[in-house]
């Protein structure tokens, strides 16, 4: 990396994740807005019907619930934070990647929609696609994070899809239509009728509590905090920090806090030791592994070194197989001209009916999953499981028997690349 590479990167670093935290700014003016009146605000317990339930409102999470409004589904996202975004946002990788390969874009739709008007509004700038870089990551597309998720929001509305934040399953019954599931905030408990839930929370949380298979390794990647420290009047010497969190673990609510915890305290540790201030700090550590799906097919890295073309292919996908460990990440690049796919069978966990993930959960071993778990393919996913899934209502039946062809064509309706017409 050269120093103006480095320059520009700690520029866009300090922009994005910085804000006015801790500069010592005095307030510029005060407005007001009121918020609309909630529908049985005061009611400890209510019951909804949608065609669609989206469980998770992170990279994949929010892709596909804006998908399946937009094609006209009922749609609720529960989500158990306070933002949509997740990687993206909650844990501040904000150079969501990749939408390209081998000097053509690949991976589009609303997850590129929704990254190329946060950089628009941001006044940001794109990498030129047509060209081949030398490293990968010249190809990241710096967002800011903070209008992504706003951003998010906005579409979500305009699809007509509703948020429950902080809220989550506490137990999933299936019915002879769909599912029943009970969710749990704090002052509410909501029964949802469904007809399809797509399973976004990253570690197939969801599946889990139905019961199907899923696999993890004893050691997961280790997680990832950002951080600023600096000085407030001389931004020029305000540095982006990541902290290694080993042993993170998002498999539940304890092991999250147990993650967080860590993270934290060995900040706190560094601001004393380093001196400076701490301008900013994500909300969370940012998890790279969790527990995937057994899938109808689990993709190996075999197939994603080889860019395996699937008969049942409803997305691209791209980036090293890039596994962190103690020792660090020696990013290995895919051969040349490879482009790798995700099966529709990956989505659907084995036997089922009625359920799909999208994101890092899909049916994959470890190392695919290592370039398969970016947020690019991810919202190419939540894209894709969405456009079956809305399918699979309209036609009275389940995921796996919609035909291929109407999901590509409800795909390309909406602006994805279909696998092979890139």
């Amino acid at each position: 990396m050269n120093q103006d590479t480095k320059s520009s990167r700690r520029r866009f670093l300090q922009h994005s994740l910085m804000g006015t935290a801790g500069l010592g700014i005095g307030i510029a003016s005060t407005s007001e807005v009121r918020a609309r009146p909630v529908a049985n605000a005061h009611e400890p317990e209510i019951s909804e019907q949608f065609d669609v339930l989206v469980v998770g409102g992170g990279t994949a999470g929010a892709i596909a619930a804006i998908q399946a409004g937009r094609a006209g589904a009922s749609v609720l996202i529960v989500e158990r934070g306070a933002q949509l975004g997740g990687t993206t946002t909650t844990g501040g990788v904000a150079f969501p990647g990749l939408f390209d390969a081998w000097g053509k874009q690949i991976i589009a739709g609303i997850g590129w929609e929704l990254v190329k008007e946060s950089v628009e509004l941001d006044d940001g700038n794109f990498p030129d696609f047509s060209r081949v870089p030398q490293r990968h990551w010249h190809n990241q597309v710096y967002t800011n994070q903070f209008l992504y998720a706003i951003l998010a929001e906005e579409k979500c509305e305009q699809a007509g899809v509703r948020i429950a934040y902080h809220e989550f399953p506490q137990a999933v019954t299936e019915t002879d239509d769909g599912w029943q599931v009970d969710c749990v905030g704090f002052g509410t408990k909501r029964r949802v009728h469904c007809r399809q839930i797509i399973d976004c929370t990253g570690g197939a949380e969801v599946v889990g509590l139905i019961g199907f298979e899923r696999m993890r390794e004893d050691e997961t990647q280790p997680g990832s905090y950002l951080y600023m420290l600096g000085q407030a009047h001389e931004p020029g010497r305000n540095q982006i920090h990541r902290l290694y969190v080993h042993g993170a673990d998002s498999t539940n609510s304890r092991t999250v806090t147990q993650a967080n915890l860590t993270g934290r305290k060995s900040i706190l540790e560094q601001v004393r030791s380093r001196g400076g201030r701490l301008m900013h700090l994500q909300p969370e550590t940012g998890f790279r592994e969790s527990y995937r799906i057994v899938g109808e097919t689990i993709i190996t890295v075999n197939d994603y070194r080889s860019g395996r073309k699937f008969e049942d292919a409803v997305a691209n996908a791209f980036y090293p197989v890039d596994l962190h460990t103690r020792d660090g990440v020696r990013p290995e690049p895919l051969p040349r001209g490879h482009v790798p796919t995700i099966p529709l069978r990956a989505l659907i966990p084995k036997g089922s009916r009625n359920l799909m993930v999208a994101g890092r959960s899909l049916s994959s071993d470890r190392l695919a999953n290592s370039g398969l778990r970016v947020q690019a393919p991810c919202m190419a996913m939540g894209q894709a499981a969405a456009a079956t899934a809305v399918l699979a209502v309209r036609a009275n039946t389940t995921p796996l028997e919609v035909p291929l062809g109407d999901i590509h064509d409800l795909l390309r309706e909406h602006g994805a690349i279909i696998p092979g017409e890139e």
